[in-house]
């Protein structure tokens, strides 16, 4: 039964991600929209930084965006990001450079995947790291992903447990106490999980590595990192 079960979630989860890339690639929307808070939100909201995982482009997290923004965040996006293809220590050098260059600080991160593990090398750099309040991240391989030894592609074998900055980055507890993981029941990606000692961690019924982040509960979880951030600048 579990495995009849696992195998349809497989196929609504490459269904949901096939829709969006799609619907990313169609209907692109431009970024700059999201960098203003909407007439009437409310005013001092925490800017939130959007990265999206391995192979997505930032449109991918639109419904996130389109949420944060209409509760009164400016929204963040690093375009030379493209597909995410590259290490995760030089994405961070992108986001490290955006931040600094807009002059960004008590951020949230809000991240997918592989983009969880760069939001928490942002946490970590000199630089860029107390700019980052917050970090919440949808079904990120913080212990890496045992299948990530089967691949052949570089940027893939990245995520396996014995890479070198995934090692580092499980050694650092320092930054976990403001790290959110939500993760599905099942991710057929990570079949590890993305437990995160000393962090909030958050498992949905919904199952996949994709389909979890259009759970309602995600925002919901968002919003309340966003709200003890808030406490803790106050």
């Amino acid at each position: 039964m579990n495995l009849i079960k696992h195998g349809w979630a497989w196929l609504l989860d490459y269904a949901y991600v096939g829709f969006w890339q799609v619907h990313g690639f169609i209907f692109r929307a431009d970024p700059g929209q999201y960098l203003s808070p909407e007439a009437g939100a409310p005013v001092g909201k925490a800017p939130v930084l959007l990265i999206p995982g391995i192979y997505e482009t930032w449109q991918f997290m639109r419904p996130i965006a389109k949420h944060l923004h209409g509760a009164g965040h400016s929204v963040h996006v690093v375009q030379k990001l493209g597909y995410n293809r590259g290490t995760v220590e030089a994405m961070a050098q992108l986001a490290a450079g955006y931040l600094e260059e807009h002059d960004l600080s008590d951020v949230v991160v809000v991240a997918h995947s592989k983009g969880g593990l760069i939001g928490k090398f942002l946490m970590t750099m000199s630089s860029a790291g107390p700019r980052v309040n917050r970090l919440v991240a949808v079904n990120t391989p913080f212990s890496g992903s045992v299948y990530a030894n089967f691949f052949i592609l570089p940027s893939i074998r990245a995520f396996s447990p014995h890479n070198l900055t995934l090692r580092n980055l499980r050694a650092d507890l320092e930054s976990n106490g403001r790290i959110t993981s939500i993760y599905g029941r099942f991710d057929p990606h990570i079949p590890g999980g993305s437990f995160v000692e000393g962090a909030r961690n958050v498992q949905l019924e919904t199952m996949g590595h994709f389909r979890p982040i259009a759970d309602a509960r995600v925002l919901q979880e968002i919003d309340r990192a966003i709200s003890a951030g808030e406490r803790d600048a106050a």
